[in-house]
């Protein structure tokens, strides 16, 4: 029986695949090069499917403000002073019914090709995830593909209003958007906006600052935030956003879009999700919703209004990025997922994405596998998702200086470029270092436990934490272990957080066997990792004796 678990690939559309080597700091599309979506052909996709996949997310579909000039095929130029980088941010659509253009070998097919893509995906044997971003728009949104009928956002809003439960933006009246940046940017003539419109982060005023997302424009969903007795609400009658996302929602669920992940979810207010979800779920039942939201507090109500999974940052992620940097013992692991228990299996596990800091960034680790152990933790540790950025399972660095984003740890999200681990990987992997190739091997071992093992997709979970605390044979600041079990299958897992090999003793308490009801008796385990084989005695109340690699792990599989 093949496991259930969802492991949700995550694909840098524009940068994957790229076969440009040129790499120039703030280069240009014509210099820099872009990934296409024809790259993802059958041998691609079979290639990402061996990792265990079940759903990739490709990232900056929809099409977003850009300094490339598409003005000749219809489509709006954007003022350079008001996008970010040369290719600009994925998160700052200028038109929710179009596809990025940057991504097509033929920009007037490009719906046509992304539809393929769909397909050519499907048939893989895999799903697919777009971002629905409904929180902010580019400051020069402008629809040019929409569907016969529909109203373009702000077109028939009253600019007068700084608020109207109708209008799709707010607006400082009377005032001209007087950012503190370089309103020219190379152009014969400034970026002009008037009335200015209030910027995507919650910044309500005409003048947001250089951090701010100034690129972008808050989107209204009925909430007045600048109420002079504080914010209020205003959701009846049904505000025109919530009508106008909805469409959106059910335009590309209508594409065969199996999941939306949805951008800064708890800024749009969960009044609007548990109406829109309930909407979009009767006409398409099996359609998931990932949320992007960072307040714990805030976890329950957005799962009651119908978000698949959640993103589990606030919590888990911080947690092990302390643990790998030896910030925070393993022990806080236990924590987590404590504080979350009850709606743990909605979480989405996940080391990297495209807003966090690579493993092996000078940033975060340093090195690549100092991340297999929370790895092995975050993929096998209980029935929810787990998701993988592009190029984590090579030892992407974050390194390089590609131009906007500069130097940070992290892959660009603004600027044209190629990925020197993604090229090695799936462009010519001739030029795979001994190090890619050996952190590939690790993940796919670790991935196969999750894609294949019922014990991970559908069985119990027993932490065994609490009775290896003050162990004398168990260094609890630097390993972390527990049980899974499925039927007649259990799965000892064990992982070691230091850079030193390290001989311990696992204690299994009576606890354990009665609430997993495991026999007490000898068994021959197999460590799924390595395929090592071990004889374990199985009596309660006593210690398993492992040997655990340095920055690893193992998983001893046995049948009871």
């Amino acid at each position: 029986m093949k496991s259930n678990k969802i492991i949700v690939y995550q694909i840098f559309t524009r940068l994957f695949g790229n076969a440009t080597e040129t790499c120039k700091e703030n280069g240009s599309l014509e210099e820099n090069g872009c990934g296409k979506m024809s790259f993802f052909d059958a041998s691609v996709l079979r290639r990402i499917k061996k990792l265990g996949v079940t759903h990739v997310w490709y990232t900056g579909i929809i099409r977003h403000a850009t300094c490339t000039d598409y003005s000749s095929h219809g489509i709006p130029r954007q003022h350079p002073a008001v996008v970010k980088g040369k290719a600009g941010s994925p998160y700052a659509i200028t038109d929710y019914y179009d596809i990025d253009p940057d991504l097509a070998d033929d920009v007037d097919n490009r719906m046509a090709e992304f539809d393929a893509l769909v397909e050519r995906t499907h048939k893989s044997g895999m799903k697919v995830i777009i971002d629905f971003v409904p929180n902010h728009v580019a400051r020069q949104y402008k629809s040019v593909v929409k569907p016969a009928g529909i109203n373009d956002l702000g077109e028939k809003d009253n600019t007068e209003m700084g608020f109207s439960p109708q209008n799709n933006f707010y607006y400082c009246t009377n005032a001209t958007f007087e950012p503190y940046l370089n309103l020219l940017h190379g152009e014969a003539l400034p970026y002009y906006e008037f009335p200015a419109k209030a910027t995507g982060n919650d910044h309500f005023d005409n003048r947001p600052g250089q951090n701010d997302w100034y690129e972008t424009v808050k989107l209204n969903y009925g909430v007045d935030y600048c109420d002079a007795g504080g914010r209020s609400y205003h959701f009846t009658p049904t505000p025109d956003t919530w009508n106008k996302m909805f469409d959106i929602l059910l335009f590309w669920a209508g594409k065969g879009i199996d999941a939306f992940r949805c951008d800064m979810a708890e800024m749009v207010p969960v009044e609007f999700w548990r109406w829109a979800i309930s909407k979009v779920k009767a006409a398409y039942p099996e359609i998931l919703f990932i949320g992007e939201v960072y307040n714990p507090s805030l976890y329950r109500s957005f799962v009651d209004a119908g978000f698949s999974y959640l993103y589990d940052k606030v919590g888990m992620y911080d947690c092990l990025f302390s643990v790998i940097r030896g910030d925070c013992p393993a022990s806080a692991i236990t924590y987590q997922w404590q504080a979350v228990d009850d709606i743990r299996g909605k979480m989405l596990y996940f080391l990297e994405n495209h807003d966090e800091l690579r493993i092996a960034s000078d940033f975060f680790a340093g090195k690549a596998s100092k991340g297999i152990p929370a790895t092995i933790v975050s993929a096998l540790m209980y029935k929810n998702p787990f998701m993988l950025y592009a190029g984590q399972e090579f030892g992407e660095q974050g390194m390089d200086k590609e131009g906007f984003s500069g130097r940070d740890g992290r892959t660009t999200i603004f600027d044209y470029w190629t990925v020197r681990s993604l090229y090695h990987g799936y462009v010519n992997r001739r030029q795979m270092t001994c190090e890619e190739k050996t952190l590939e091997k690790e993940y796919l071992r670790i991935l196969s436990v999750a894609s294949n093992e019922k014990a991970i997709s559908d069985g119990e979970f027993f932490d065994l934490m609490y009775v290896n605390g003050n162990s004398d044979c168990f260094n609890s600041h630097r390993q972390y272990a527990f049980l899974r079990k499925y039927r007649n299958e259990v799965l000892l897992i064990v992982v070691n957080f230091s850079d030193v090999i390290a001989y311990c003793g696992v204690f299994i308490p009576k606890h354990a066997f009665d609430y997993l009801q495991i026999p007490e008796k000898n068994v021959v385990a197999n460590d799924l990792l390595t395929d090592d084989e071990m004889t374990i005695s199985l009596k309660a109340d006593t210690m398993v004796m492992i040997t655990l690699p340095a920055n690893g792990g193992r998983v001893y599989k046995f049948k009871v």
